[in-house]
């Protein structure tokens, strides 16, 4: 009976492991170039994400370690790897072409500009560590998520795997738009906007209203524009979470 306990409490840690797995999949792809692949492991690491802490509610499988376990994760899925897809997006803007480091020849400003990619991780860390530490968090979050965060990243590079709006692509994916982006996202990672969360304690209409309008919303434009929804569809929660701060709607 105890060596079931001991297999069963091992689960979520398990999941969680391919969440790292995914994520480490995702930077090697997003250094070599292949940013579709790399977009698409982030988001397999995001439903590992979901289903570590799902299995773990479900099996009442809780442990500190793996509390620990899932931070550590998430900084390599949703800090490392989108970070490695803009630092490869920022050499397609600056170069045209994706190289290995080494054979990088860029000025002082370029290697500079390179270099905003930490910003990421950096911040996401950072998101993390405040997340561990803060007891508010329960129902809903304070700043963005470090996983829609990364899920925006992922999807740049799913736009440049489905090239259905190619113009729209060379317009959004310039030096400048791909830096003002990081410093924005980073700026919310830590920000003390309330931003809601998706689950659900009940599922009334009257608790859950914007979380239902969201994800009807959201499958609209994903059945729409495919990929190219998702920025949107982060935008919009960004935004809506926004608007329920200035207004002080008590999100519950």
């Amino acid at each position: 009976m105890t060596a079931n306990k001991n297999i069963i409490s091992w689960i979520p840690n398990f999941i969680t492991s391919l969440n790292i797995f995914s994520g480490m999949l995702a930077t090697i792809f997003a250094i070599d170039g292949q940013l579709g692949w790399a977009g698409l492991f982030i988001c397999v690491a995001a439903v590992f994400d979901f289903l570590d802490g799902f299995s773990a509610r479900l099996l009442k499988a809780y442990s500190q370690m793996g509390k620990e376990l899932d931070s550590l994760a998430d900084v390599i899925s949703f800090g490392i790897a989108p970070g490695a897809i803009l630092f490869t997006l920022l050499e397609y803007a600056l170069f045209g072409i994706n190289r290995p480091i080494q054979e990088i020849t860029a000025s002082w400003g370029q290697w500079l500009v390179l270099s905003a990619a930490a910003l990421i991780p950096i911040f996401s860390a950072l998101r993390l560590a405040k997340f561990n530490i803060d007891t508010t968090q329960a129902k809903n979050f304070t700043g963005l998520p470090t996983p829609a965060n990364a899920i925006l990243w992922a999807s740049f590079g799913l736009m440049l795997e489905y090239r259905e709006y190619i113009d729209l692509i060379k317009l959004v994916f310039t030096t400048k738009n791909l830096l003002i982006i990081a410093f924005i996202t980073s700026f919310l990672l830590i920000s003390g906007i309330p931003m809601f969360s998706l689950k659900f304690s009940n599922y009334s209409i009257k608790g859950n209203w914007y979380r239902y309008l969201f994800l009807m919303a959201s499958t609209v434009l994903l059945l729409l524009l495919k990929v190219y929804a998702i920025p949107i569809i982060i935008t919009l929660y960004i935004a809506s979470s926004f608007i329920f701060y200035l207004i002080k709607y008590d999100l519950e």
